[in-house]
């Protein structure tokens, strides 16, 4: 399938940066979130995100323009009719994703391609709420959207080999390294990351080593980027307790078992660079997230009772 337009659901973090890698490779992308206030602060968090690019040399000054003029908002699902991909990045709630797949079949041309851009539920399940399975896929995106290259795409059992392909060629062309991968529960990057980094918080809480000498450890014994606690707080505590908690729900496997160290930091509400303190502490302007800590609130609350929790 030639993939033109593209529709995203949810106008938070993540499907803020897909709205805006999408409009800048040239495709007519809608979209969208629940209400006028919420579509707005994500409209302006896409602005923002342009101009620090343009500052940094990551964008020119006339892709401002290319991207403002592929990309549309809106608070209506039934503009979505005409999409050749839908890609849904909302709270990371099954019942939730559903329902909102579930309308998008009974709105969408039955061309359409169906996505979701979760961490770890199950693509399958959510799937069965359409009658097109076979053009139901996971479509992964890495947190910031920007700059990592990695796209996870993930096929259950019914999803069809030119889904497949028209998916892996849409995310080559927004310059990402694509990976497929099956439906299982955290995929492959999670499924790895989570016991590592949880291993890294027990070492803190045994008193081994200092947060500083483990993520030393790990960038000058292992060449990592940066240690697994500043990752952890780069990702954000809460996505991190999340994911970890259901894989092990998933596999009983006590690996992904969320130390109390990570459990009373996010129900404390420090959730890393975005909120300013987790690990480390972080200058103000780092926490532009915030102020949106209820919406989050919201999003799995009924799922960990807890404070906030972002979006995947």
């Amino acid at each position: 399938m030639n993939i033109k337009k593209i529709g995203i659901a949810g106008c938070g973090q993540m499907g803020q940066g897909i709205a805006l890698l999408s409009a800048h490779a040239g495709y007519q992308t809608t979209v969208s979130d629940l209400n006028e206030e919420l579509l707005h602060k994500g409209q302006n968090a896409i602005h923002s995100q342009i101009m620090k690019d343009i500052a940094r040399g990551r964008l020119l000054r006339r892709d401002e323009e290319i991207i403002h003029g592929n990309l549309t908002g809106t608070t209506r699902l039934d503009d979505f009719a005409d999409c050749d991909l839908v890609l849904e990045a909302i709270i990371e709630n099954m019942d939730e994703k559903k329902k909102l797949f579930a309308q998008l079949d009974r709105i969408c041309k039955p061309q359409t391609i169906l996505a979701s851009n979760t961490a770890c539920l199950s693509i399958a399940e959510m799937a069965m709420a359409t009658n097109r399975q076979d053009k139901f896929i996971g479509i992964h995106f890495f947190n910031p959207v920007n700059v990592m290259t990695l796209l996870e795409v993930v096929v259950d059992v019914l999803c069809s080999e030119e889904t497949i392909q028209s998916v892996k060629t849409f995310g080559e062309s927004l310059g990402k390294s694509v990976i497929v991968v099956k439906d299982e529960p955290g995929f492959v990057v999670n499924r790895l990351l989570g016991p590592f980094i949880l291993e890294a918080i027990r070492i803190l809480e045994s008193g081994i080593a200092s947060k500083e000498d483990i993520d030393t450890s790990m960038v000058l014994g292992c060449n990592h980027p940066m240690g697994p606690l500043r990752l952890a707080d780069f990702i954000g505590l809460d996505t991190l307790y999340y994911i970890t908690t259901c894989l092990c729900k998933e596999y009983q496997d006590n690996r992904y078992a969320p130390p109390l160290t990570l459990q009373r930091m996010v129900q404390a509400g420090h959730l890393g660079r975005k909120t300013g303190k987790g690990f480390y502490e972080y200058e103000q302007h780092h926490n532009s997230n915030f102020e949106h800590m209820p919406r989050y609130q919201d999003k799995y609350g009924d799922t960990l009772n807890l404070r906030a929790i972002i979006g995947p």
